[in-house]
């Protein structure tokens, strides 16, 4: 099975750089040679593309909750608002789970489940590459998290909430 894991965010406003953070030290540690790992700043059509061809995708990103920083939260996409829903949609504009409906239309192989990995952050519009502490502290054990999702197989039932 073709697996992508992608940390998202931008790595240098702060906390929303810290799926980029678990990305690099997922790929240290990763087990298997038929894994690949990316770290973009894109979502929508531009995010989609990155998955056309593989089986199973995990995303990790920086997350806005009213959780405790650094809590993490295990989702699949479609446990995810689709915000697309709210508003008009545009090529420039798009959820990701519009733009896999419309990859999928055009027949492109996409991964039948992608599953998301959140970290609640604080601070995400300040210039700076250094993570908030409670979000360092839980890079390795959300390393550890996705490590562990790869040994599931998919469609498993998963809590949504991990504690350190």
């Amino acid at each position: 099975m073709k697996t992508i894991i992608v940390g998202l965010g931008n790595p240098i406003l702060g906390d929303d750089g810290v799926g980029w953070k678990i990305a690099e030290e997922i790929r240290k540690q990763l087990p298997a040679d038929d894994i690949d790992v990316a770290c973009l700043s894109l979502g929508g059509l531009g995010l989609m593309e990155h998955l056309i061809g593989y089986d199973r995708a995990i995303l990790v990103d920086a997350f806005a909750t009213n959780d405790q920083p650094g809590s993490i939260l295990i989702l699949k996409l479609d446990e995810l608002p689709n915000y697309s829903a709210f508003h008009t949609t545009s090529a420039h504009d798009t959820s990701l789970q519009k733009a896999i409906e419309l990859g999928r239309s055009m027949g492109a192989k996409l991964p039948e489940e992608v599953e998301i990995v959140g970290i609640t952050t604080i601070k995400v519009h300040e210039f700076t590459e250094e993570l908030s502490p409670p979000v360092a502290d839980v890079v390795g054990f959300a390393t550890r998290v996705v490590l562990d999702l790869l040994k599931q197989p998919i469609g498993v039932k998963r809590e949504s909430h991990a504690e350190v």
